[in-house]
């Protein structure tokens, strides 16, 4: 087993102090050598660090101290310090980037008004109840589309958002509102974004909203690949991606030949640099390390690639 380990977790709850948190959590993972991600504001804190097993243990042991922190749920996974480039521990609006900082309401107990939480084992009998009536469960994707391309819940309504802040405007476009008399289950990697956008849904007359508790994560670490997810999950880290178990299906396809994958890589011309998917043939080469429309390489390019 590693003796590393990645934590991921969040919490909404009112912090009358964010600047202080902050100083104290830097502190914090400084002194334990973690590096990773933490974001904090007035409603909480969402964060990813990775360090030493111990390290990260005994971070997770000194954050709970706090009292607003002390039910703060957190899931692992196998990684470590080398799979952030730094430490970054910062103050915003929102820890999760809705753009909608003043509709979200939080108090000791989390979101005010937000999706029904549904652990793995209740979403499977939500599912079953409900087709048994007559009805079928919507999974709504609350993560950006381009995470969607190599791992969903089977048959899941993917919003085409490039970011999480233009949620806001596709449930307002109307090309939803055909779900909202339907059971609609909200899903995301760890959980936190579907925390607001269940609520934000709910303001915007959906009737019916649950939320995956815990998320992907927390999903596949109870179903593996044996239930209703297919795929693999995208993560914002040096690993991109990891899968449950080794019957993972791969559902990416190359944005050049469409061979299977679920590898990320920036388009090779530096102008562009777009993240998109890319088959390991593809990906050798810069002339085919190149978005299909409008980053082809031009003859002279290719001549000297070929000769390469």
């Amino acid at each position: 087993m590693s003796m590393n380990r990645i934590a991921l977790y969040y919490a909404f709850t009112p912090l009358a102090d964010p600047e202080a948190v902050k100083l104290w959590q830097k502190t914090l993972c400084e002194s334990l050598g973690l590096r990773g991600r933490i974001l904090i504001s007035k409603d909480g804190i969402n964060g990813t660090v990775g360090g030493g097993l111990d390290a990260v243990k005994q971070y997770v042991k000194a954050t709970r101290l706090y009292p607003a922190f002390k039910k703060m749920d957190i899931k692992y996974s196998d990684g470590g310090a080398d799979d952030f480039p730094r430490l970054s521990v910062k103050v915003r609006n929102e820890i999760v980037s809705f753009g909608a900082p003043g509709e979200l309401k939080v108090d000791a107990d989390g979101v005010i008004g937000g999706g029904v939480h549904l652990r793995p084992e209740e979403l499977h009998a939500l599912v079953d109840t409900k087709r048994s009536a007559g009805e079928e469960v919507v999974f709504f994707d609350g993560r950006n589309a381009l995470e969607a391309q190599i791992g969903r819940f089977r048959n899941a309504v993917v919003p085409e958002v490039s970011t999480t802040a233009d949620f806001v405007a596709e449930l307002e476009s109307g090309k939803y509102d055909d779900l909202k008399d339907k059971p609609v289950v909200t899903y995301c990697t760890g959980g936190i974004r579907c925390e607001v956008l269940s609520s934000l849904m709910l303001n915007r007359g959906f009737s019916e909203v649950y939320q995956l508790q815990g998320g992907i994560v927390r999903y596949g670490e109870t179903y593996g690949d044996k239930g209703l997810w297919e795929g693999s999950l995208y993560v914002f880290d040096k690993r991109m991606h990891l899968e449950f178990s080794d019957d993972a299906v791969t559902i990416g396809k190359c944005v050049r030949c469409q061979a299977p994958t679920s590898k990320f890589e920036n388009c090779s011309n530096q102008a562009c640099r777009n993240l998109t998917l890319y088959c390991s043939d593809c990906a050798a080469r810069p002339a085919t390390l190149r978005c299909p429309q409008g980053c082809e390489t031009d003859d002279a390019e290719a001549t000297a690639a070929g000769a390469a």
